[in-house]
C-alpha cells in the first residue's frame, strides 16, 4: 500500500527537521558573531546608518547568490550516487573520457586541497562557536568574565569525548532543538525590525555599492568579516548523502534563511537605535531575563554546530582512505542503520588536541575571527572552478548559462577571498597552515603508494610462472583456504612467495585477494566481487568497495559459494604481509626527506586486519623489507 499524502508529508517534514539538526549547525549560530565582529575589533566601522545597512546589504545577498542560489539550487545536482562533496565533484570529473591526463590531474590536486582545507574549518569552528555562545555570560553579569575560558575547554571536552558514541545517539533530538533556535532567533529579530522598519531598505543592493565607494579598501577589508555568515555553507553540499536533496534546500527557504535574515536584519535595527551596543550584540535583541536561558541554548546549538562539522570530517577521512589518498585509520561505526555515521579516533584526538590549543592562543570569539574564514572562502571557490566544467561537460549547459552565472560565482568568491587573505597576518595562516598540512600528507602517500606499487610489480613473478612451478613440484597441500591480499593485480604477491619458499607447503584452496575502491559511495553487493579460477586451486578474487564503504572482508567472503570454492570461517587463514619500508638514499621519483615522510605514514597506518574486521585469530602476518 502505497502511503497517504498525510503520512508523505510527515515523513518529508521529519526529514526537514533532522536535516537542521546536522546540515545548519554552523551557518545558523553565524548571528552570534558575524554582525557584531564587523563593528568591533581592529578594523572595525563607524556604526553610521549607511555602514549597517551596506553590511546588512552585503549580508543579504551573499546569502542569496552563494548559498540560495549557487548551493541549495545548483551544487546539489551535483551528487556521485547521492553523495555531495568536494570530492565528490572531484569524482565525477575524473569520470569524463575526453579530459587530457594533465587536467585531470589538475582537478585531483583541487579537489584534495578542498578537501584538506576543511580539516582547518573543522578546528576552527568549535572554538569559535562555543567561544561566541559562552561569552554570552557577561550579558549576564561582568564577574562571570573569568568563567568563560574554564566552560568553553569543558564543553569542547565533553563534545569531543561524545563522539565514541556516535551522532546517531543524539541525532533525534538535535533537530527539534535547532527548529527551536530558529524560531526564537527569528522572532527576536522580528521584534527588533518592527520597532524600526526602515532597516529593510538594505535589501536594495544599492546599499552594497554605496558602501564600497564610501568606504575604499577599509570596505574590502570587512568583506573578509561579511563572510562569516557563509561559514558552513560547503557543509550543505557535503552533507547531501545523509538527507538527500530536498529535505535540505526545503529546510533552508522555508526555515533556516528567513529566520537569518530576520535576525540579522534585527541586529541592524538595534544598532541603528543604539550606535553604542555593540557587545553582545545578539543577546541584546532579548528582554534581560531571558538572557540566561538563551545563552544555554546559544551553548547547544553551536555544541550541534560543531557536532555537524566534526562529523563531516571522519566522513572526509574515511573517504580520503578509501580512495588511497592516506593511510589506513582505524574507523568504527556508530550506527547499524546508517552507514554514513563514522567514529574515527585519531582525527578526533588531533582534533581535540587542536581545539583546545585555539583557545588558549586566541581567548576570545572576536580575536579568532581572524583565523576563520580563509579555509572555507578556498573551499567555496575550488567548489566553484570544479562546477563550472560539470556545467558544461555532464549538465551540457549552454554556453551563455554558464558564463553567466560563472562569472556571478566567481566574482564573490575572488572578491570574499580576497578580503580574506587580508587576514592571514591575524591568525588565517592557521587554517591554512592546517590545509596545507592534510594535502601534503594526501600527496605524499598517494605518491609513495604508486611508487611502491610500480617497484612491486616491476619485482613481482608472474602468476603463470608461479603455478607452473607448483604443478612441477606438487609441493604438499594442507587442508584449508588461504587468503593472500595483493595490493594489485599483477603478479604473485609477495606474502605468498614468502610463505612458500620458508614453509614449503600451500593450502589445498588459495585465493589471492584484490580490494579495489571504486569512485562511487556504494556498489551493489551483486556487483562486489569477480572472480577468476587459476587452475591448481587458486583463484583470484577482487572485491569492489564504495568510498563511502568500510571493507569488511570476512563477510564478503563468507557469502560465497561457488563450486571448489567455499570459505569456513574456522578453516580460513588470512595472510597479511607488513611492510617494513627503508628509505634509499639515491633521489629516484621522491626526495629521501619525503621517503622518510611516507615510511613514517606507513608505520603507523591502521593494522590491515582491523580495517578490513578480519578476526586477529584467523590472521598470519609476514614481514617483508622493501627499499624504496
Amino acid at each position: 500500500m502505497d502511503p497517504s499524502p498525510v503520512s508523505k508529508r510527515s515523513l518529508a517534514a521529519g526529514m526537514i527537521i533532522a536535516a537542521l539538526g546536522v546540515v545548519y549547525g554552523d551557518i545558523g549560530t553565524s548571528v552570534l558573531y558575524a554582525f557584531r565582529i564587523c563593528f568591533e575589533g581592529k578594523n572595525a566601522l563607524n556604526p553610521t546608518s549607511a555602514n549597517i545597512l551596506g553590511i546588512l546589504s552585503l549580508i543579504f545577498w551573499s546569502l542569496v547568490v552563494l548559498i540560495s542560489v549557487k548551493y541549495l539550487l545548483i551544487v546539489l545536482r551535483a551528487d556521485n550516487n547521492g553523495e555531495g562533496g568536494v570530492l565528490a565533484l572531484m569524482t565525477l570529473l575524473t569520470k569524463v573520457r575526453k579530459n587530457p591526463h594533465a587536467r585531470r590531474g589538475l582537478v585531483i590536486l583541487l579537489g584534495l586541497f578542498g578537501a584538506s582545507l576543511m580539516y582547518g574549518d573543522a578546528l576552527i569552528t568549535p572554538v569559535i562557536s562555543v567561544l561566541s555562545a559562552v561569552e554570552g555570560l557577561k550579558a549576564v553579569a561582568p564577574g562571570f568574565t573569568i568563567f568563560v575560558l574554564p566552560i568553553s575547554f569543558g564543553i569542547l571536552l565533553l563534545l569531543f569525548w561524545f563522539q565514541k558514541h556516535g551522532s546517531g545517539t543524539i541525532g533525534k533530538i538535535f533537530g527539534p532543538i535547532m527548529l527551536i533556535w530558529f524560531a526564537i532567533i527569528a522572532v527576536l529579530g522580528l521584534i527588533s525590525i518592527v520597532k524600526n522598519p526602515v532597516v529593510l531598505s538594505a535589501i536594495d543592493p544599492r546599499y552594497s555599492f554605496s558602501f564600497f565607494y564610501h568606504n575604499k579598501m577599509h570596505g574590502v577589508f570587512t568583506l573578509g568579516t561579511v563572510f562569516l555568515v557563509l561559514t558552513g555553507g560547503e557543509a550543505l553540499y557535503a552533507d547531501m548523502g545523509h538527507f538527500g536533496k530536498k529535505p535540505i534546500r526545503g529546510g533552508w527557504f522555508f526555515i533556516v534563511f528567513p529566520a537569518l535574515i530576520c535576525n540579522y536584519f534585527g541586529q541592524g535595527a538595534y544598532l541603528l537605535r543604539n550606535p553604542g551596543g555593540m557587545e553582545n550584540l545578539f543577546y541584546r535583541l532579548a528582554p534581560q531575563w531571558s538572557v540566561f536561558p538563551l545563552v544555554i541554548l546559544a551553548t547547544i546549538a553551536t555544541v550541534i554546530a560543531s557536532q555537524a562539522v566534526i562529523s563531516g570530517v571522519f566522513s572526509l577521512a574515511r573517504q580520503s582512505v578509501q580512495l588511497g589518498y592516506f593511510p589506513r585509520l582505524a574507523i568504527i561505526h556508530t550506527s547499524n542503520q546508517t552507514i554514513g555515521q563514522v567514529y574515527v579516533p585519531v582525527i578526533n584526538g588531533l582534533l581535540c588536541a587542536g581545539t583546545i590549543i585555539l583557545v588558549l592562543a586566541f581567548q576570545h570569539s572576536e580575536k579568532l575571527a581572524g583565523a576563520y574564514g580563509v579555509a572555507v572562502a578556498m573551499t567555496m571557490l575550488i567548489t566553484t572552478l570544479l562546477l563550472i566544467p560539470v556545467m558544461r561537460k555532464i549538465w551540457k549547459w549552454n554556453l551563455l548559462t554558464v558564463t553567466c552565472l560563472s562569472f556571478a560565482f566567481l566574482v564573490m568568491n575572488c572578491a570574499f577571498l580576497f578580503a580574506t587573505l587580508m587576514k592571514i597576518k591575524d591568525g588565517g595562516w592557521v587554517s591554512l597552515l592546517i590545509g596545507a598540512g592534510a594535502f601534503f600528507l594526501n600527496v605524499t602517500w598517494e605518491k609513495g603508494r604508486d611508487h611502491l606499487r610500480r617497484q612491486i610489480v616491476t619485482e613481482a613473478v608472474s602468476m603463470r610462472d608461479f603455478l607452473v612451478d607448483v604443478e612441477t613440484i606438487k609441493p604438499y597441500r594442507v587442508k584449508g583456504t588461504a587468503v593472500f591480499l595483493a595490493g594489485n593485480a599483477a603478479g604473485v604477491p609477495r606474502t605468498l612467495l614468502h610463505n612458500y619458499k620458508h614453509n614449503k607447503v600451500l593450502h589445498e584452496c588459495v585465493v589471492i585477494l584484490t580490494v579495489v575502491t571504486e569512485k562511487i559511495p556504494f556498489v551493489k553487493k551483486s556487483s562486489q566481487l569477480d572472480m577468476e579460477e587459476l587452475g591448481q586451486g587458486f583463484f583470484w578474487i577482487t572485491a569492489h568497495f564504495g568510498f563511502s564503504e568500510t571493507p569488511d572482508i570476512p563477510e564478503t567472503l563468507y557469502a560465497v559459494s561457488v563450486k571448489g570454492l567455499r570459505f569456513n570461517p574456522m578453516d580460513t587463514t588470512f595472510f597479511l604481509g607488513r611492510e617494513t619500508l627503508i628509505a634509499s638514499k639515491h633521489k629516484g621519483p621522491m626526495l629521501p626527506w619525503r621517503k622518510g615522510v611516507f615510511g613514517f605514514l606507513s608505520r603507523n597506518a591502521c593494522d590491515a586486519s582491523k580495517f578490513f574486521h578480519i578476526p586477529p585469530n584467523r590472521v598470519i602476518e609476514i614481514g617483508i623489507q622493501i627499499e624504496l
